[in-house]
């Protein structure tokens, strides 16, 4: 009996963690970063990032919630853009496997559970270990994106030239993704201690 009202609740929790972990990539999708920066009347404001918060979305879920969690809303998140709702950045529709940034929503998946695997490891409770968790699920993400575009660009995929592509679908935004694995590691740090959760 009281394995399966552990089995029961380990569900529910991973259940409910996917579930929170896709309206966060979803509210992610809708805001554009920002990070607070003086302005020339030394005044702090925010400083609009070339990304939205779908990505620092995912790896939240992924270091608090775990691996089966990420994975999932990872799913559901693809599954809802390709069944022509609207959710990626260019739209959505099954045609979206086509498009060069396809390759880094796919990273979605992979990042999201190796992340989330990393974090439940034992002695991962402090924020380095998060930091450096959170920048090798972007690393995963970036290397999924990388190869979609290398292969397309091999294949003739795409008119614009492979080097525009790089700069434009992974250069372009990686500082800013760089720069939002901190708060996500900090935040990450937080619910963890806040809801008591053992890696």
């Amino acid at each position: 009996m009281e394995r399966s009202s552990a089995i029961a609740l380990r569900a529910i929790a991973i259940w409910s963690g996917a579930l929170a972990g896709l309206m966060l990539i979803l509210a992610g999708g809708l805001i554009t970063a920002a990070v607070p920066w003086p302005d020339a009347t030394q005044v702090v404001g925010l400083l609009p990032l070339p990304m939205t918060l779908q990505v620092p979305a995912l790896l939240l879920t992924a270091l608090v919630c775990g691996p089966r969690s990420a994975m999932l809303a990872a799913i559901a998140y693809l599954s809802l853009g390709l069944f022509q709702l609207p959710v990626f950045q260019g739209g959505g529709g099954i045609g979206y496997v086509l498009e060069p940034g396809f390759g880094y929503l796919v990273g979605f998946v992979p990042a999201g559970w190796l992340s989330g695997r990393l974090a439940r490891q034992a002695g991962v409770d402090d924020l380095l270990s998060l930091f450096g968790i959170a920048l090798l699920g972007l690393g995963v993400l970036q290397l999924f994106g990388l190869l979609n575009l290398l292969l397309g660009g091999l294949a003739g995929r795409w008119p614009q030239g492979l080097l525009q592509l790089v700069v434009s679908y992974s250069l372009a935004p990686l500082p800013a993704q760089l720069l939002l694995c901190c708060p996500v590691a900090v935040l990450a740090l937080v619910l963890r201690r806040g809801l008591k959760l053992k890696p």
